[in-house]
């Protein structure tokens, strides 16, 4: 009797664990943003920009997924920090139909901006459905420069002293990061964007040395304690979140989010990055 009565108290003790963490892991962790704090040091970066600071948002996936009012209020903790630079790294929307442009344009109103300038690059999902519509694409971009967001396709900028460098995504129809690797030059500050980390490992670079900043994986939203994430949407697995040294010259950092394509989360909070510019 004692051990029927045993298991009994068992059972209904992992059924009662199992809720509650089914509870935290659709309702709390989703929404519990962490503000991440790095150092950035920069090769050739100018005086006048040591102690800036650059802001890194990926991943919104603005859509029906979950309520995207989590991004609203982000944003609005994130503009307390007052960000010299702002960067988003890729998929603004979970595109499933028309209705997601008006849901961003929703989000644009509360967008974070830098003083010095506010700059992107293209995921996977604005590419629409198979990742290959580019008048999803164009049709984002459109909305989001009109909100003061340059989106940077294979091309480059130089902002009061600091050059980005944006790819347009990997798996888009519009991937040649060629087209602007072939005017890189290392004489000067640059960071570079790219959606997807597994580009890390392409012979594109042409000698790039300094930092890419990535997103694409969300950390793989849910991930046993010191262990890897079980589902991560790369061929690298080294790429799943934070900063990689790829020693080569080259740093990548990995956002793991700020969004979701689906309201799970465990032990991968949802993340905004500050980074601290400084002279390497």
């Amino acid at each position: 009797m004692k051990r029927r009565k045993f298991l009994k108290k068992g059972l209904w003790g992992l059924l009662g664990t199992s809720i509650l963490t089914g509870l935290y892991t659709w309702q709390i962790e989703p929404f519990w943003l962490e503000f991440v704090k790095r150092k950035m040091p920069i090769t050739n970066l100018p005086d006048h920009l040591v102690g800036k600071t650059l802001m890194q948002i990926s991943d919104m996936h603005v859509g029906n997924r979950f309520d995207y009012n989590f991004i609203i209020e982000s944003f609005q903790k994130a503009q307390e920090f007052n960000p010299d630079y702002v960067v988003y790294t890729g998929d603004f929307i979970n595109y499933e139909d028309n209705i997601q442009y008006g849901q961003l344009n929703e989000v644009l109103q509360h967008a974070v901006k830098g003083n010095i300038a506010t700059v992107g690059v293209l995921g996977n999902h604005d590419y629409g459905k198979d990742w290959s519509e580019k008048h999803v694409a164009a049709q984002i971009t459109e909305q989001l420069e009109d909100n003061g967001i340059s989106i940077l396709k294979n091309t480059q900028e130089t902002f009061d002293g600091l050059n980005i460098i944006g790819f347009d995504d990997y798996w888009s129809p519009n991937f040649s990061p060629e087209d602007v690797m072939v005017y890189y030059d290392a004489s000067i500050a640059n960071i570079l964007l790219c959606h997807n980390p597994d580009v890390c490992d392409l012979d594109v670079w042409n000698g790039y040395q300094g930092w890419i900043l990535s997103g694409h994986t969300h950390g793989g939203q849910c991930k046993p304690p010191f262990l890897r994430a079980p589902i991560l949407p790369i061929r690298n697995k080294n790429y799943a979140q934070g900063e990689v040294d790829l020693k080569d010259g080259r740093m990548l950092y990995v956002n793991r989010a700020l969004g979701h394509l689906f309201q799970v989360r465990f032990n991968v909070r949802p993340e905004i990055t500050v980074f601290e510019l400084q002279k390497a």
